[in-house]
């Protein structure tokens, strides 16, 4: 799979996009409400009205949509007529403003269809900017969606999903929350190490997560600290686009497959789930990637040179247990309010995503997840 996409990053890099909307007439610009008010997607609305005749805009994605939230957006439509979608917000955000840049084309497959597997042809132009440092959906074929009914997520993947054009531009993250900062620092990392380790891993997937890793280790914290540090800033956002790429190139496996019943049928956020499983997890298949996890602490900014491969391992392992909690985020499913009892439907829900299962890089049992899911009850470990 080849990205295609022409990246445009920086700061103020939508201050001028007019040689963009050459020859575009109708738009449609996918957001949510709180991202809408930010001064910057302010004076983007603005220069789009400038220079487009149709202005449509969407406003009403929420948090984790589900497919019957996307249904009544698409019904809910002036017009499905238009020659440029253009997604500004978080992953969800993105992921349905990439489905709609396939369900407004004539003859297009229905949402039902896609996620009965109908593969897309075309999609109109598209245009996707990431208000979080997170998902990297605008590097991703992969759209996700709540099935509320089965209480899990599914993906929708197809490369034509793909965008024509990214922006990353830093001032757009600045407004992000600390703690929504480092769910979503983690949500990258995540799909950094995973893909790096992943049994479909490969020296294109392995060279973006190097890559993603370095600048995600020497800039999480600061964008934290430093709020306004617009160079740690847009080294997220890379962090994040190379977290997309390696998905587009390899896949994810245990912390995402263990995290999709938590957001399914607990509602907690994709960050949020995968923070609480990164270390859990990545202690689990640790054996089967020591030379793995050794080449990623090597891009710690105070690896120690001196350890063997094997220490290496354990001390990245060490190492994203404690920036979960110097990030202040959740540790154990008992603070959220999740008790053991749940433990049968959270093994079996896991299993069952068998997409990402299968790229774990060892075989993988229900008393194995069971296991790693257990560490996550302090109470039970006493």
């Amino acid at each position: 799979m080849n990205i295609n996409s022409t990246v445009i990053s920086g700061f103020q890099a939508l201050n001028d996009l007019s040689y963009l909307l050459q020859s575009k007439d109708k738009a449609l610009l996918v957001t949510d409400k709180n991202i809408e008010g930010i001064p910057a997607v302010q004076s983007l609305i603005a220069q789009l009205k400038q220079q487009i005749s149709s202005l449509s805009i969407v406003n009403s994605v929420p948090p984790e949509p589900s497919q019957h939230d996307v249904a009544a957006i698409v019904a809910a439509l002036p017009s499905t007529d238009v020659d440029l979608v253009i997604g500004v917000g978080g992953g969800s955000v993105l992921d349905v403003a990439k489905l709609l840049s396939i369900l407004c084309v004539d003859g297009a497959p229905t949402l039902d269809a896609l996620l009965a597997g109908e593969k897309p042809l075309t999609r109109t132009t598209s245009l996707l900017i990431p208000t979080t440092a997170g998902t990297g959906s605008e590097a991703t074929p992969n759209a996700i969606l709540a099935i509320p009914e089965k209480e899990t997520k599914v993906g929708i993947i197809t490369p034509v999903m793909l965008p024509d054009y990214v922006a990353l531009v830093p001032e757009l993250t600045t407004s992000m929350p600390p703690h929504i900062a480092s769910s979503t620092g983690i949500d990258a990392l995540c799909h950094l190490i995973e893909c790096f380790t992943a049994t479909v891993s490969n020296p294109v997937s392995d060279n973006y997560a190097l890559i993603g890793m370095k600048k995600l280790f020497a800039s999480l914290e600061t964008t934290i600290a430093e709020p306004g540090n617009l160079e740690a800033r847009l080294n997220m956002l890379w962090a994040s686009y190379y977290g997309g790429a390696s998905i587009a190139h390899a896949g994810t496996h245990l912390v995402h497959a263990m995290s999709y019943p938590l957001g399914g049928k607990y509602h907690l956020p994709h960050g949020v789930a995968n923070a609480i499983l990164l270390a859990p997890c990545m202690r689990f298949v640790r054996p089967a990637a020591v030379s793995k996890f050794a080449q990623a602490y090597d891009l710690l900014p105070d690896a120690d040179a001196s350890l063997d491969e094997e220490a290496k391992s354990h001390a990245l392992v060490e190492y994203f247990a404690a920036l979960v909690k110097r990030l202040k985020l959740p540790a154990s499913l008992e603070e959220l309010g999740i008790g053991p009892d749940h433990l049968p439907y959270l093994v079996d829900a896991a299993l069952d995503v068998q997409r990402l299962m299968k790229n774990v890089p060892m075989k993988v049992s229900a008393d194995d997840v069971r296991n790693v899911y257990l560490t996550l009850f302090p109470a039970l470990n006493h």
